[in-house]
């Protein structure tokens, strides 16, 4: 009875030391996120007097000022066609590409699957000033279209090799089957490979619009018009080359962050299931 109490006991102050140990991770988390609202709801004399003290008398005024000089919707729309786009090109694309990869076995399909996925292994920079001329001479510069071509290229590369891992774990039985009913190889892949697909894509999906969200980078450089301009380069234009005015910034962050932060709220058990599907099934 005694070993039952002492390992019950012991079980129970593991079960308490997990938890501290998750809520300190969290916290470390969750504090750049604090203090970066807590900053924006400072007045500029309450962040010279503690600049790293609490608000203590929280102000939206930093957000009126920020919301028209970042155009705010504005950037966002843009922000969420790019986005969107992208990752709906990704997943059908890299999908489509790594269907007969998956299937076929030979010198050709593996040549392609590693020419492929060597774009895993190229570094951003590298392939920024080709890019930029390709699409300087397809008149693409300044556009959606051409941000939305860079950045699907960018991330087929990720596509092409999680989708090829996740349909060679799928038996070929199933697309057999539909074939004896009479499906041609397209609609094969439609009714029967795509809807087995949806834990992958949505993990993809994750990581496409993390991807694209986030980025300053192209953005910069192939968007020169305004009234084009991603949230980050919103963000990005309030950033001084010689002072900083953090009225401005801190609440700029944190309108750029929003919609990812709502989107993740909302959808955390779906994401996190997606996540979980496609890693098991892979």
């Amino acid at each position: 009875m005694q070993s039952f109490i002492s390992i019950g006991r012991r079980a129970s102050w593991q079960s308490i030391y997990l938890g501290a140990l998750a809520l300190a991770v969290a916290a470390l988390f969750f504090w750049p996120i604090f203090y970066m609202i807590a900053m924006s709801l400072r007045t500029a004399e309450d962040i010279m007097d503690t600049p790293l003290g609490l608000p203590l008398a929280p102000t939206l005024d930093n957000y009126r000022g920020v919301l028209s000089a970042m155009a705010y919707w504005r950037s966002i729309a843009n922000t969420i066609v790019i986005t969107v786009s992208t990752t709906l090109l990704v997943s059908l694309l890299s999908s489509l590409a790594a269907y007969p990869l998956a299937r076929l076995r030979g010198l050709l399909s593996t040549l392609i699957y590693l020419f492929l996925t060597l774009g895993l292994t190229i570094p951003l920079f590298i392939g920024m000033t080709p890019l930029y001329i390709l699409l300087r001479d397809l008149h693409l510069l300044n556009t959606y279209v051409g941000v939305i071509i860079a950045y699907t290229a960018l991330n087929l590369p990720l596509g092409v090799f999680f989708y090829t891992s996740f349909l060679k774990s799928i038996p070929q039985e199933l697309e057999d089957a539909a074939v004896i009913d009479g499906c041609n190889a397209i609609q094969v892949y439609w009714h029967v490979i795509l809807p087995l697909l949806r834990p992958i894509t949505g993990t993809i999906a994750l990581f496409v619009t993390l991807s694209v969200w986030n980025d300053l980078v192209y953005p910069l450089l192939l968007l020169t018009d305004e009234s084009k301009f991603t949230i980050t380069v919103a963000v990005f234009r309030f950033l001084g080359t010689h002072n900083i005015d953090p009225t401005k910034l801190f609440p700029a962050s944190v309108l750029g962050s929003l919609p990812m932060l709502i989107l993740f709220f909302v959808l955390q058990r779906q994401i996190v299931s997606g996540i979980s599907a496609g890693a098991v099934k892979g």
